[in-house]
């Protein structure tokens, strides 16, 4: 039977992995509030979640979704093209512009299809012309997996080098669609690249820049819009992905750009037009999750000012951990072994920080990703760094 040889290919593959320290299984939990969680009988404090405002458990949020699945159902049953489009997907796009200072925004039901429906985008906007991208090394998967599935031409450099960056522009053929692709914050390392140096080089070359803000949004710039509006350089990014699983709290992705560009998007973008509208609740959350971004800011502050104190805390102890208030701080251990041991002793200790391996970080850096809410109490971070210190002591 041929499901037979999935199973034997199956067994083969799997067992590299588990012999690679990669091996990799779901975990069932139960929420306990927003930066808790209930597993095996005992409840940890999470430091593995995306949820840095807390907005996943705000009573704002939760009133809006509630009301939305009151009034308009769980699910949109169709595309945006057929009859899956409703006015809270339309409000929310509108808000999500604002936000962005774009002309306007698309909503998609990931943020790993906003990437795709984003490259598809562009490279449908070319016509005959040749698309070379340019992107940062570490970039997020899904923007790899949407260029390559579009088998247009790149060229990589390493992570956060302008310098590398202008050589590859310089050497570019004349006439192509030159496109730049790199993050403002990035996932694993919670670094940036030089933002000021891209607009001069964007100046010189002339490129479009895709920029994918999903963990610079909600942390960073007035009303949490993000990296690029806390810098005043609005009008860098040619097109913007924005998702809504992480300071926004909910799920789901957005596409902003100019009105003309996300009017192609939505005729040209297949990863939006064959699939489902995201539920109508998901886009009415969007919007309360904006405007508590906007009425409470001491959200912000109170995550940027407790990940710079604790990362001032980690340095002293040996830690190579960068000065910055990003939330994400990588506790870069080496070996998939020396990770699974860090994230199973915190574990005991009742701390969640799940374990970083390849293929999600290059080979050589696996870690601990720890990720902070503004909602961690200061006796949860407390506990969090003590751990790693006692982590340190013990040659781990």
């Amino acid at each position: 039977m041929e499901h037979l040889l999935f199973d034997r290919l199956a067994e083969e593959n799997l067992g590299a992995l588990a012999a690679a320290g990669r091996y990799r299984q779901r975990q069932i939990f139960e929420s306990v509030g927003p930066v808790r969680l209930r597993a095996g009988g005992r409840v940890l404090v999470n430091f593995s979640s995306n949820n840095y405002l807390g907005l996943t458990h705000h009573p704002a949020v939760i009133e809006a979704v509630v009301g939305a699945v009151r009034r308009s159902g769980c699910g949109a049953g169709a595309s945006p093209l057929v009859s899956g489009y409703f006015e809270e997907h339309a409000s929310a796009e509108r808000a999500l512009a604002r936000w962005k200072h774009a002309g306007a925004a698309v909503l998609l039901p990931s943020g790993y299809q906003a990437a795709h429906a984003a490259v598809q985008t562009i490279t449908a906007l070319a016509g005959g012309r040749t698309v070379r991208f340019f992107i940062d090394r570490l970039i997020h998967a899904s923007l790899i997996d949407g260029i390559a599935a579009s088998r247009a031409r790149f060229r990589v450099f390493p992570h956060l080098d302008m310098e590398r960056l202008r050589q590859l522009l310089e050497a570019a053929p004349p006439g192509e669609l030159k496109v730049v692709v790199t993050e403002s914050v990035f996932s694993m390392d919670g670094d940036s690249p030089e933002l000021e140096s891209l607009a001069a080089l964007k100046e010189r070359y002339g490129f479009a820049l895709l920029l994918d803000e999903a963990h610079a949004s909600g942390v960073y710039g007035p009303e949490g819009a993000g990296l690029i509006a806390e810098k005043g350089l609005h009008s860098l990014p040619d097109v913007t992905i924005v998702t809504l699983s992480k300071g926004i709290g909910l799920c789901g992705g957005a596409v902003c750009g100019t009105a003309r560009f996300c009017e192609a998007l939505v005729n040209f973008g297949r990863a939006m037009i064959f699939s489902t509208s995201v539920p109508p609740m998901i886009p009415a959350g969007v919007e309360a999750a904006l405007t508590v971004m906007r009425t409470e800011p001491e959200r912000q502050l109170r995550l940027r000012g407790m990940a710079a104190a604790a990362r001032r805390r980690l340095r002293a102890a040996g830690y190579e951990v960068a000065q910055s208030d990003c939330p994400i701080i990588p506790i870069i251990l080496g070996s998939e072994e020396s990770a699974l041991r860090a994230s199973a002793k915190l574990r005991e200790a009742g701390l969640l920080a799940a374990p970083i391996r390849p293929p999600a970080v290059p080979r050589g850096t696996s870690r601990l990703r720890i990720t902070l809410s503004c909602e961690h109490s200061e006796e949860d971070v407390e506990s969090l760094l003590r751990g790693l210190e006692s982590l340190r002591n013990e040659g781990i």
